[in-house]
């Protein structure tokens, strides 16, 4: 605490200092947030946030440097260093090296093909989406032809997602039919060539289409589960007595791409992502390994268009698995669409939105209308809710109690 509140000095010293305004490019936001719970009347969120851009830009370097400070409730501090990378210019290549955020895709909300920088979950899906990304240490090479972009990231280090700890109100406690003993001695990846990670990509851009095909061979963000059952044979049927649970990430394979043209003034796209090797949870008590290995496919279809002044965006989501087995805890096939809404009014001062995902499978949603108000070009206020409804087993409907309204107060400079 101590550390983080002397760089902490530092930093705001260095943001204000004559000196480096006159060489450096300083940028950031605070911002103020709380949240209110529908359920119980509780703050959901107390937070406090503090992001800071330091950036120089040459003829052939350039550089950025992104902390970003949370403070929850009245004591608690997150010191957060998102980026901090170098670039590189040549004739037509660039290079990036540094923690960076890889932002890779066309779809809003989900994660197809955006799979480079792992992400922070700790608040389920709220937070804004470069938030929610996770900066990774990599090398990044860029290299241009004509309306072609080839693209090679080196990661070093693997960096899983970050999940809700015991406590927090986005922890959601497993239900396990025995008491579990954890054994967490393969739980990390140790950084060596060998565990490295690597993604390529082919980009085009033309006048009526783009789009890009990606591959990779990386580390599964998420560890699975691999599970011990320990049964008690003098029960009829056998029973489980314990069970031992050893997190894990695998490797895997994939590959992909995405897409988007407009037709008539409409904004037609699309991403696909297919995935070699990933390890799924099975319910059959007596398995010796509660898992099966299975390729699954992941896409999006989506269209963007206006009707007047109202913005309109929608998205059709399915994910499938490949060679499905009966007694698998996720469906074989699972369905979910999004919808966007946006209107900006009052010289675009005022903006009017509502997004929602909707749980085709599950039977669940997460609706989200919000107002801002931009007092000035640097001042807003806005005023929202997460609104979580369905079926407590589906991916939104288990946050049922977190229902919310909130403020947020931010100040751009």
């Amino acid at each position: 605490m101590k550390k983080t509140g002397v760089l902490l000095i530092l930093l705001i010293s260095m943001a204000f200092s004559t000196k480096a305004q006159e060489t450096v490019n300083i940028s950031g936001f605070a911002r103020t947030y709380e949240g209110i719970t529908f359920n119980n009347g509780d703050f959901g969120i107390i937070q406090q946030t503090l992001n800071l851009n330091f950036e120089k830009i040459g003829d052939r370097v350039a550089f950025k440097v992104n902390p970003m400070i949370y403070m929850y409730n009245s004591d608690s501090l997150d010191f957060r260093l998102r980026e901090i990378y170098v670039d590189m210019y040549f004739s037509n290549i660039d290079i990036r090296v540094g923690k960076q955020q890889v932002v890779w895709g066309k779809a809003d909300g989900v994660f197809i093909t955006d799979v480079v920088s792992p992400l922070n979950l700790t608040e389920f899906l709220l937070p804004d989406f470069d938030e929610i990304r996770t900066g990774v240490i990599a090398a990044k090479f860029d290299y241009y032809v004509g309306n072609s972009t080839f693209e090679a990231i080196w990661i070093p280090q693997f960096t899983p997602t970050e999940r809700p700890a015991q406590g927090s109100i986005w922890y959601i406690q497993p239900d396990f039919p025995a008491p579990p003993t954890f054994d967490w001695s393969k739980s990390e990846i140790n950084p060596s060539l060998e565990n490295s990670e690597v993604f390529f990509k082919y980009s085009f851009l033309g006048s009526n289409i783009d789009f890009d095909l990606m591959g990779g061979y990386t580390w599964d963000d998420n560890p699975a589960m691999h599970v011990e059952r320990f049964i008690d044979p003098t029960t009829q049927p056998p029973s489980i007595a314990g069970l031992n649970i050893t997190p894990e990430h695998h490797r895997l394979y994939l590959t992909g791409g995405s897409f988007s043209t407009e037709i008539k003034g409409v904004i037609l796209r699309g991403e696909v992502a297919y995935y070699d090797g990933k390890y799924f949870q099975t319910e059959d008590p007596l398995a010796t390994d509660a898992l099966v290995q299975k390729n699954y496919l992941n896409y999006v279809v989506g269209l963007d268009f206006s009707i007047g002044d109202v913005k309109l965006s929608g998205q059709f989501i399915q994910k499938y698995i490949m060679d499905y087995e009966q007694g698998m805890t996720e469906d074989e096939t699972n369905n979910m669409a999004t919808f966007l809404a946006r209107y900006d009014a009052l010289r675009e001062t005022l903006h009017l939105e509502l997004f929602s995902y909707i749980g085709l499978t599950d039977g669940d949603a997460l609706i989200r209308p919000k107002i801002t108000y931009d007092f000035e070009d640097s001042f807003s206020i806005l005023l929202g809710s997460n609104i979580f409804v369905g079926d407590e087993k589906g991916q939104f409907g288990q946050y049922g109690d977190n229902s919310m309204i909130y403020m947020k107060i931010k100040y751009n400079f």
